[in-house]
């Protein structure tokens, strides 16, 4: 689990393109939206994508994403589970 969560740290730093970010400056359980990261609509479907194109998994209900998203750990999380 703890090796995937550095990976999704990087591929989102490179995905969304946040230069001015390392790995190591997010926090796994901090909300990836609002106070936490701060990332914005766009930023989703770019993390959506992300887990498509990396993982094979497609988010069947937009619903889900709210919890999916909420952090790195809850991406990893879900990645673990539903991962083909």
């Amino acid at each position: 689990m703890e090796e995937l969560i550095k990976q999704l740290e990087k591929q989102i730093i490179e995905q969304l393109n946040l230069e001015d970010l390392e790995p190591e400056d997010i926090d796994p359980d901090e909300p990836l939206f609002g106070d936490g990261l701060g990332l914005d609509s766009i930023d989703a479907l770019e993390l959506i994508v992300l887990l498509e194109k990396q993982y094979g998994i497609k988010i069947e209900n937009p619903k889900e994403g709210q919890k999916i998203f909420y952090s790195i750990r809850t991406m990893a999380e879900y990645i673990t589970k539903h991962k083909k």
